[in-house]
């Protein structure tokens, strides 16, 4: 009888646990991975997505908001959001090489050498950039967010990052052309 009720109370607490440990069961992950694959997300990609569902679930404990009613749903409509999410920036960086592609001359002879003077020279002027431009200037074009994104992440309102971003972006292109890299 003594050693019934320590065990007892044993797995109770490691059943307190278990949820912060992984809000998704098994078969909730697999409909998260079926919804994100019927998605277009490749394999490569599912446990990203499987794993932002996951942080979502978690963010909601954290912030104290009561669970959803229906995990499993709640969870499948993040996936499907998350899909989306994916294809839109996937297809901004596409969009975003085409128009780099567009803007430089092509020569048969470029052997690569061109690019890494061209990213040599970017970074450096990065690094002379001030420490606001070059954070907004970063999170915009390397960490791929939108502005408003940037603006509720550093505190700042909207129309400063896109302050930043104009002065930054004209700043790098006039090092860029003096130094007759583009």
């Amino acid at each position: 009888m003594l050693r019934g009720k320590p065990r007892r109370q044993a797995r109770d607490t490691a059943d307190r646990r278990t949820p912060a440990a992984d809000p998704l069961d098994p078969a909730q992950e697999a409909r998260v991975r079926a919804v994100l694959s019927l998605g277009g997300v490749p394999y490569g990609e599912l446990q990203d997505g499987v794993q932002q569902v996951r942080l979502r679930l978690l963010e909601r404990a954290a912030k104290g908001e009561q669970a959803p009613r229906n995990v499993s749903a709640w969870a499948a409509v993040v996936a499907s959001n998350w899909a989306v999410d994916w294809h839109r920036a996937r297809h901004r960086q596409e969009r975003l090489g085409e128009r780099l592609a567009a803007l430089r001359p092509e020569r048969p002879e470029d052997d690569g050498a061109e690019s890494r003077v061209l990213s040599l020279a970017v970074a450096q002027g990065l690094d002379e950039l001030p420490d606001g431009q070059r954070q907004v200037v970063v999170l915009r074009f390397y960490a791929d967010l939108p502005v408003r994104d940037i603006a509720a992440e550093l505190g700042i309102p909207e129309g400063t990052v896109k302050s930043r971003l104009h002065t930054a972006v004209r700043m790098l292109r006039t090092r860029l052309q003096k130094e007759e890299v583009v």
